[in-house]
């Protein structure tokens, strides 16, 4: 069975899809549309193009996610740096 590529729902045999498969999950990928796979003239599947995830920024995925406890700014730290012990 032969289908005309600018149709965007169509029917196919199960054997030309076994033929064809890589290809017609590319064209689906590309433009979209639906197969409808048929065995002995009977729908045995629906063939369509996956939704695609939203893209989310990573920017902001921690915000209120910490605690700043005291003084973040005049902190000392003086007594966890090894070059500034006086030993």
């Amino acid at each position: 069975m032969s289908y005309d590529r600018n149709v965007k729902n169509r029917v196919i045999g199960a054997t030309e899809f076994k033929a064809k498969c890589l290809a017609l999950l590319d064209e689906i990928e590309e433009r979209g549309g639906t197969i409808t796979v048929t065995k002995r003239g009977r729908p045995v599947a629906t063939v369509s193009a996956a939704k695609k995830p939203v893209w989310k920024s990573s920017a902001g995925i921690l915000a209120g996610k910490g605690k700043i406890l005291g003084d973040i700014v005049n902190f000392d730290t003086s007594d966890l740096w090894d070059a500034l012990r006086r030993d």
